[in-house]
C-alpha cells in the first residue's frame, strides 16, 4: 500500500471514530495511537492469521487486536463505502471500456465470481446449511472487480451450500440495469453494434446476455484461444 494512501486512511478513520485516538488508561499511561491500530487491522485483513500472533512484534493483546479490527472495518465501510463500493459512473465506465478494448474484450465492464470464506466457529446446528462443496461451513462473497483490482460490488453472507447461480439470483448486481438506471454502454464487434455491457464469468453462470462465460471443454483452436484469453482477463 502506498504511504500516502495508508496515511489518508488513518486520518479519515481517526477523525470519524474516537476509538483510534490515543488516550490515557486508568493508570494514566498512553494507549495505542492511530498508526499502531490501523497497522494491526490491516495486517489482520491482509494475512488472516490468528490475532495473538501480532503480539510478538506489534505488542498488542488478542482481545485488543480483535476489537481494533472490528472498529476499523466498520469505520472504513462507513467512511469510504458510498464513494468506492458502488457501480462505476458514466465517465468511469468509459475508462473501463477503453482498457478492456485493448485487452481484447470490447464491452466488458468487469469480472464476476464467488468465493467461500470458512466459518470456523459456525454453530453445530447450522453446519449442515452452511456446508457445501468445500466440505466445511462457509459464507459466500459475490464480487465484481475491474482490471485494476477495484472491487465495486460485494454481496456477502449467503450459506456455503449455495452455488454461484443461487447467489446471482439473490444479489442486486443487475438491479440498476433492470430498472433502467445503468450507464449506457455501446461497442462494436464484427460490424454489429451492441448496447449492453457484459461481465466475464466461469462456466457455472447462466447463459445471459450480460455474461460471457469460458468454454469448459474447448475443442477447436478457436475455442482454445478464446478460453485462454477469457480466463486470463
Amino acid at each position: 500500500m502506498r504511504r500516502e494512501l495508508f496515511l489518508r486512511i488513518v486520518d479519515e478513520v481517526t477523525a470519524k471514530n474516537n476509538f483510534f485516538k490515543q488516550k490515557r488508561n486508568a493508570a494514566g499511561q498512553l494507549g495505542f495511537y492511530a498508526l499502531h491500530k490501523c497497522t494491526v487491522a490491516l495486517k489482520m485483513l491482509a494475512y488472516g492469521g490468528p490475532a495473538d500472533e501480532l503480539d510478538a512484534h506489534l505488542k498488542m493483546g488478542e482481545s485488543t487486536v480483535l476489537e481494533t479490527l472490528k472498529e476499523f472495518v466498520m469505520t472504513v465501510s462507513e467512511v469510504f463505502g458510498k464513494e468506492f463500493l458502488r457501480p462505476p459512473r458514466s465517465e468511469e465506465i468509459g475508462h473501463i471500456l477503453s482498457i478492456n478494448l485493448v485487452r481484447g474484450f470490447p464491452g466488458m465492464i468487469g469480472s464476476i465470481d464467488c468465493m467461500h470464506w470458512e466459518w470456523s466457529n459456525c454453530p453445530t446446528d447450522w453446519q449442515g446449511m452452511y456446508r457445501g462443496h468445500k466440505g466445511k461451513p462457509t459464507l459466500i462473497l459475490e464480487a465484481v472487480a475491474t482490471q485494476d483490482l477495484r472491487i465495486w460490488h460485494a454481496y456477502f453472507g449467503l450459506p456455503g451450500s449455495h452455488n454461484a447461480i443461487n447467489v446471482l439470483h439473490r444479489s442486486n448486481i443487475f438491479d440498476d440495469l433492470a430498472n433502467g438506471r445503468a450507464p449506457s454502454v455501446e461497442f462494436h464487434i464484427n460490424d454489429n453494434i451492441y448496447s449492453l455491457g457484459y461481465y466475464l464469468a466461469d462456466g457455472i453462470y447462466p447463459d445471459w446476455a450480460t455474461l460471457v462465460k469460458n468454454i469448459p471443454l474447448p475443442v477447436s483452436n478457436k475455442q482454445k484461444v478464446f478460453s485462454e484469453q477469457q480466463e486470463s482477463c
